[in-house]
């Protein structure tokens, strides 16, 4: 063979052998990326971050479905405000000859704080957060104290329909300033439309006790 023979000889050797090594190359440079892609995910069952908080998607933003700080605080204060709501109606509900238009209302309490506290606990349960403020909610507004329940309690039907109806205004414009919070600061969608339906239904009730009192 001449040596201009061999020298194309192995030219094509040296092509073949090319071909046969870049597609190994590829696939390797594939399976670098694909451990560093696992890598930066460990630690973090959603797949969406490096620091393993499920809590918070990205900055001031929370996934579908997560509560931020300011709607666990709404559920755990507006749990305890509801659970005195409840207290009160049925006080004033075990009298006999209370106004009927204070026992509509008093049911009508009932029978919307009731499923609202079942649908805060839930919401408190999904978000791993525990039912209660560290300090107990001490402090909300509108919250009645031991003396001011006793009074219900012990008084006559006449008195408590007016007593009520007094303490249950200041109670729920309580709540409505809670709601107002949330409504301003949560980001939960199921929970800012909670406390929506708060307002306005609390609202409409503010004003029937006034018209009731002042009646």
């Amino acid at each position: 063979m001449s040596a201009a023979a061999r020298a194309g000889a192995r030219a094509t050797v040296r092509r073949r052998g090319i071909a046969r090594t870049l597609p190994a190359v590829a696939l390797g440079i594939a399976g670098v990326f694909a451990l560093a892609g696992c890598a930066a995910n460990a630690g973090d069952p959603s797949g969406g971050g490096h620091d393993g908080h499920s809590m918070t998607g990205t900055e001031g933003e929370a996934p579908a479905g997560a509560g931020t700080a300011a709607d666990v605080m709404f559920a755990q204060m507006m749990i305890p405000h509801h659970e005195q709501a409840l207290e009160m109606s049925g006080i004033v509900l075990a009298k006999d000859g209370l106004d009927p238009e204070v026992v509509v209302l008093a049911e009508e309490i009932q029978a919307a704080q009731g499923p609202e506290i079942a649908q805060l606990e839930a919401w408190l349960e999904e978000w791993d957060a525990p039912r209660e403020m560290p300090d107990g909610g001490h402090g909300m507004s509108g919250m009645l104290s031991d003396d001011e329940l006793a009074a219900l309690e012990t008084a006559d039907a006449a008195t408590a329909s007016q007593l009520f109806l007094e303490q249950m205004i200041e109670h729920h414009e309580g709540a409505v300033d809670m709601a107002e919070q949330e409504i301003g600061s949560g980001s939960h969608e199921g929970a800012i439309e909670m406390a929506e339906a708060i307002v306005a239904t609390q609202t409409a009730e503010i004003e029937r006790m006034q018209a009731l009192l002042g009646g």
